[in-house]
């Protein structure tokens, strides 16, 4: 009998999850509460300068935020497109709170980047995740945990300190930096 010698080793295929984005999701209630923080976050520039009127804002967009999860949990509506959807929906809204409160000297260049560490850090992750193209690891990516939404409730705390300009704004970003770094390091190695 030959010795028979092993042929080029080939990659096994890479395992893709089951991950679908369906346009029909953008009408389900979730995803409506989710798409309800952009017309939010277009009002916060015309309040901003009312502090009660731009805290009531800010207050309906994170009501919007623990609604939608929680009927998405509770009616079994929870989808691919509903997660990348809320991700999407805060981000613009937070984006929005933070560049309307530095263009109005509510924040510091270095809070402004404090308050985005997070954020930073996951679109990072996002992009090497799409450069990749692994969409298992995209979904992955949006499943907040208790660190993620510890920055989301600074950085609420640090947008309210600024709005009634407190002088312990620094201090809350700095915080809200840390945690915020903490979180993106658990999202990046949980996606990657």
């Amino acid at each position: 009998m030959g010795v028979s010698t092993p042929g080029p080793r080939v990659a096994a295929p890479a395992v893709v999850a089951d991950v679908r984005y369906a346009a029909r999701d953008l009408w389900s209630v979730p995803s409506l509460l989710s798409l309800a923080r952009i017309p939010l976050a277009a009002c916060f520039p015309l309040v901003v300068h009312e502090p009660w009127w731009a805290l009531g804002v800010v207050a309906l967009s994170g009501l919007t935020d623990l609604a939608d999860g929680w009927w998405a949990r509770h009616f079994h509506q929870t989808t691919p497109t509903g997660a990348v959807l809320d991700g999407l929906t805060d981000k613009i809204f937070v984006l929005v709170v933070a560049l309307t409160l530095y263009a109005t000297d509510k924040l510091a260049p270095i809070e402004l980047v404090l308050l985005g560490v997070r954020d930073l850090g996951e679109l990072l992750t996002g992009l090497v995740i799409v450069a990749r193209g692994d969409a298992r690891a995209l979904h992955e990516e949006q499943r907040a945990n208790w660190l993620g939404k510890a920055t989301t409730a600074l950085q609420m705390l640090a947008v309210l300190v600024a709005l009634f300009g407190w002088s312990w704004r620094l201090h809350v970003a700095i915080l809200t930096g840390a945690i915020g770094l903490a979180t993106a390091v658990v999202y990046a190695r949980r996606a990657l």
